[in-house]
């Protein structure tokens, strides 16, 4: 039988090994970590006993929206999806708050004279969304399924998200549009700024950000369960070091047939190393990392006391304040500076999932953009940001969990420098990631491919990078 090794347990890694199997072939996970999941891990011992927290990815628009996730039947392995009432929030500093929700009319409502504007520009994302995601989710160089979709919303993702916001009069519509696009961790004023915003901004309205009953682990059960009906298996705590050594981790008697790695380029160097083609490895030499994130999980009494009473129904909200604040904390935060009141996404993911809290103390999820590397205590900064929405917060704190950028990558050696987007979202990269090649998750070395988030689409919990590498490495067998 043909063998399959696949390095890496994050979703991408584990939706490559789901794919490979369902072709028949034989499948072994390796995860160094002691439990599998990467990015999609969840915690119960963090601050209170019993208080569920998610570890990284928190908010699954992509995962709703993926195709690869809508071919399989997750649900019979106990995946169940959960909405809150409001998708997203983006208070303002005189109280005001901006909201991207399922029902467009609560939105369009929430931006006053830009509602109608705001309505305009996304309905036709949100009515062909299932034909844009169909393309958004390749490679930029293919054959498009969709073309037209694809070309209008190509017109208006290219845009840099400054000029996309001048769209706009009034500042609610300015700071949520912003804000959504701020999830590309960079600067806003180039080309392809608003691509991630738009994305994103259109998903809230077509699919909303849904949280995964139980926590985001239970994602990583349900692919777990659906790798093992098709007989792939899964070996955790097992470091790979090179390429010579994945056959006798595996517990193979040969190298197998097909190697995908599940790794940030700095993995493809370390285990692939000068077997890669010269030009590969300097384009992997020369990879931008972005900047890092640096979170705090607390444990809140009675929950948080927004000054808008929306935002306390809303499962994820974008703490930066006005758009222009916005732009410019970004670009500092990309430059290596770290500005005194940095971007903040917070989840509340016990508005939609209330068995997450024990008693009247709930989980909040919250994390800073934070230069690459930053060796500073943020705690303070990322605090102050939530008080300044919500006055008392901080009196409610109970317990808190700090995760810096250096424990981001101890944690998971893919978060280089803390960036959990395993690489820069710059305007080449967006475009050409890992490297400009008509292939991209092909590594030049024969039956060996990269299928991590440094892969297109880029990140997400959406399984298409793996499921895309998986395709390649299946039509060249």
């Amino acid at each position: 039988m043909t063998s399959a090794v696949v390095v890496g347990s994050g979703p991408n890694g584990l939706a490559a090994a789901i794919r490979l199997a369902q072709a028949g072939l034989e499948v072994t996970v390796l995860e160094a970590h002691e439990r599998a999941g990467g990015g999609t891990r969840t915690d119960d011992q963090l601050t209170v006993p019993g208080l569920v927290h998610d570890v990284c990815a928190g908010f699954h628009p992509t995962a709703v929206a993926s195709p690869f996730f809508a071919s399989l039947d997750l649900g019979r392995h106990g995946l169940r999806w959960l909405w809150p009432e409001i998708d997203l929030a983006h208070p303002l500093d005189e109280g005001r708050a901006a909201l991207a929700a399922r029902d467009m009319d609560r939105s369009v409502a929430s931006l006053g004279r830009d509602g109608a504007r705001w309505r305009r520009i996304f309905e036709p994302i949100v009515r062909n969304f299932d034909d844009l995601v169909a393309d958004v989710f390749q490679p930029v160089v293919h054959v498009p399924q969709h073309p037209v979709t694809l070309g209008r919303f190509g017109l208006k993702a290219a845009m840099p998200a400054t000029w996309q916001a001048a769209r706009f009069s009034d500042e609610p519509a300015k700071a949520l549009l912003t804000g959504v696009a701020a999830h590309k961790f960079g600067t806003l004023t180039g080309p392809l700024g608003s691509s991630v915003g738009y994305l994103l901004a259109g998903a809230a309205h077509a699919v909303g950000w849904p949280v995964a009953e139980g926590g985001t682990e239970s994602i990583t059960r349900a692919l777990l369960a659906e790798l093992a009906s098709l007989g792939g298996t899964v070996r955790s705590g097992v470091r790979v070091r090179s390429l010579d050594s994945v056959a006798e981790l595996a517990g193979l008697d040969r190298r197998p047939e097909v190697v995908v790695l599940d790794t940030a380029p700095a993995g493809v160097l370390e285990i692939v190393g000068e077997a890669l083609p010269a030009r590969v490895r300097r384009a992997f030499e020369r990879f931008d990392y972005g900047p890092a994130a640096y979170k705090v999980d607390y444990a809140v009494e009675g929950g948080i006391p927004w000054t808008n009473p929306d935002c306390g129904r809303a499962g994820t909200l974008h703490l930066g304040g006005s758009a222009r604040e916005i732009v410019a904390v970004e670009a500092a935060t990309a430059r290596g500076q770290m500005p005194e009141r940095p971007f903040v996404l917070l989840g509340q993911q016990q508005v939609a999932d209330p068995a997450r809290a024990v008693g009247s103390i709930v989980p909040v999820y919250a994390y800073a953009h934070v230069p690459h590397g930053y060796a500073g205590d943020a705690t303070e900064a990322v605090t102050a940001q939530i008080e300044r929405f919500a006055p008392g917060f901080r009196e409610r704190v109970v317990a808190t969990k700090v995760w810096t950028p250096a424990d981001w990558e101890a944690y998971n050696p893919n978060y280089v420098g803390g960036d959990i987007s395993a690489g820069a979202n710059t305007w080449t990269q967006i475009a050409m990631r890992p490297r400009p090649a008509l292939n991209p998750y092909a590594l030049g070395v024969d039956g060996v491919y990269l299928c991590s988030s440094a892969s297109p689409p880029g990140g997400g919990v959406h399984g298409m990078s793996g499921f895309n590498a998986a395709e390649t490495a299946l039509r060249r067998l």
